[in-house]
């Protein structure tokens, strides 16, 4: 029996703003409808029902919203397998990330620390915080670029995979856990292999980051879905379920099989 998909799947802050890039150029999308579809659309592609049950709206409203959403480019439609009468809804744009209200930060952890620039021999100690400034630099100023990142971390774990190849898990999480700490990326400790359960200690991407409240380490979210979907040559998905920006003393992620599209129970 496939899991069943509940309208928890559908909530968002109705204050962000979702931003896409189409082949007319960067669309905004701040109605609160159309941002709770797209959400939705962002884990699986759906069908009409489907998008009506999970917004809770009537049929009508979801219509002119789907086709606005159409006309805008940001998603697209095509016949469901299973009833060619009706008809999926996806997501053919690039979810470039949102925008929301302004983070307040202590100025403390707005600037930038002197001692960096008296110690940072190391041009990796310097790189980690320029990456760390332009990313608090974009919090504070209510700019979520994490799509961004994850695309580009799935795009180096392509070009990375051939270094960590092995025909076993084991080997292959060996092979991902020295090249982790060769690169001062952090230290990974295996928590669990069925499911794949990583803990990163000491973690370059958010190991600096304020307490923002959420995970943030989507880069590394890319790389470990990018290279673990090669490995067992399917889609799988990353779950970020601790994180040093949420106030953890470590980050985790659980790698699994990426779901295939869901029906949802009457």
């Amino acid at each position: 029996m496939k899991p069943r998909i509940t309208s928890d799947t559908a909530l968002v802050d109705p204050k962000k703003i979702g931003l896409f890039g189409t082949r007319a150029g960067i669309r905004a999308v701040g109605s609160p409808v159309r941002v709770q579809i797209l959400s939705v659309l962002r884990n699986q592609d759906l069908s009409f029902d489907e998008i009506v049950t999970l917004s809770g709206k009537a049929k009508s409203t979801v219509s002119v919203h789907l086709r606005g959403l159409q006309d805008e480019g940001i998603i697209g439609e095509k016949p469901d397998p299973d009833d060619l009468r009706k008809k999926i809804f996806f997501i053919q744009s690039d979810f470039l990330g949102d925008l929301s209200h302004r983070s307040v930060f202590a100025a403390s952890e707005r600037e930038v620390p002197p001692e960096f620039f008296r110690s940072a021999k190391d041009p990796f100690v310097f790189y980690r915080l320029m990456f760390r400034t332009i990313r608090v630099s974009l919090l504070a100023e209510g700019i979520n670029i994490d799509p961004v990142l994850q695309n580009a971390g799935s795009r180096v774990g392509q070009g990375m995979y051939g270094t960590l190849a092995a025909p076993e898990l084991e080997p292959f999480i060996r092979n991902t856990k020295a090249f982790w700490q060769e690169h001062n990326l952090g230290r990974i400790e295996v928590e669990s292999l069925y499911p794949v359960i990583l803990n990163v200690f000491d973690c370059f991407e958010c190991g600096d980051l304020p307490v923002i409240g959420r995970p943030a380490c989507a880069f590394d979210s890319g790389i470990l879905g990018s290279i673990f979907s090669r490995h067992f040559n399917g889609p799988q998905q990353v779950k970020e379920l601790r994180c040093y920006a949420a106030g953890d003393d470590h980050c985790r992620f659980l790698i699994e099989p990426l779901p295939s599209r869901k029906t949802i129970s009457e």
